[in-house]
């Protein structure tokens, strides 16, 4: 069991060459890897993880299934070469550019955001691979850079990139699959959503939920599902940039408390 948990921890398509391995025998005609993972963004784009399938990939690009094979060992191997992929479509900011961090985080929490929107099929991933892809790598390392430049000590730097980035996870999926159920059944968000609202009234136990949900919205403002969300997301992160600046002086303030004033007698050393 062991040895069984042990390799699923480490499997990955980036390890051992594997991202680059080509199998013996003559090359597939008409086809490439970026072919094949371009072609596998585009259906789980349109279709949705569940019903991706290595015959179906086969079929849209008019190979057969062995063609695949050929350039990559499994499903997941290229399911993990698709999300890299996509992960490279973000616009990353340059930590060294000087800008604020406070400008910069928004911008990283918009993209993943986008991202997690357009490919709804992502959420479902992030966390069952490694994510040691170049574009996955290139933006962990923006994201850690842009919140040291925060201020907060080292030992703050997970939690703080939990709060956003988890945050903007949760949010985005949740957005995403609002977006593919609507499309799913052939309405836009905005229709989807009034459905959703009919039918919740048609329930006599989300009757009071409901009248204070609206009353809530209403307060809110925003004539469309997307204009509550935008303004729901903008200033949820910001609460959350407001709570890094507060723990930030809270920090500095504790630093300062534990330092020894100015003129004031230092310990000798070997003393107690």
């Amino acid at each position: 069991m062991a040895k069984t948990a042990d390799k699923a921890a480490r499997s990955s398509v980036w390890l051992e060459g594997k991202a680059h391995r080509r199998r013996g025998g003559g090359q597939p005609s008409g086809l490439d890897r970026d072919r094949i993972i371009e072609a596998t963004v585009r259906l789980l784009d349109a279709e949705g993880l569940p019903k991706f399938s290595m015959r179906r990939l086969a079929g849209e690009l008019n190979v057969t299934a062995m063609s695949v094979y050929w350039y990559v060992d499994t499903k997941d191997d290229l399911l993990e070469l698709a999300l890299d992929k996509v992960m490279g479509g973000m616009r990353l900011p340059d930590p060294d550019a000087g800008e604020d961090w406070r400008d910069q985080v928004r911008a990283l929490a918009r993209e993943y955001r986008t991202l997690l929107v357009r490919h709804p099929w992502v959420s479902a991933l992030v966390g069952v691979f490694l994510n040691i892809g170049p574009n996955s790598l290139a933006f962990s390392r923006v994201v850690q850079r842009v919140v040291r430049r925060t201020g907060l000590p080292a030992k703050r730097m997970t939690s703080t990139i939990s709060a956003v980035f988890q945050f903007v996870y949760g949010y985005g999926t949740l957005e995403g699959h609002l977006a593919s159920r609507a499309t799913a059944g052939g309405m836009s968000v905005d229709e989807y959503f009034q459905q959703a609202l009919d039918a919740m009234t048609a329930a006599p136990q989300a009757a009071d939920v409901l009248q204070e949900s609206r009353e809530i919205m209403a307060a809110r403002g925003g004539d469309t599902v997307a204009e509550m969300l935008e303004r729901d997301f903008d200033f949820a992160l910001e609460l959350l940039i407001a709570g890094i600046e507060a723990m930030v002086a809270r920090e500095a303030e504790a630093a300062g408390e534990n330092r020894p004033a100015a003129g004031e007698n230092r310990p000798a050393a070997g003393e107690n």
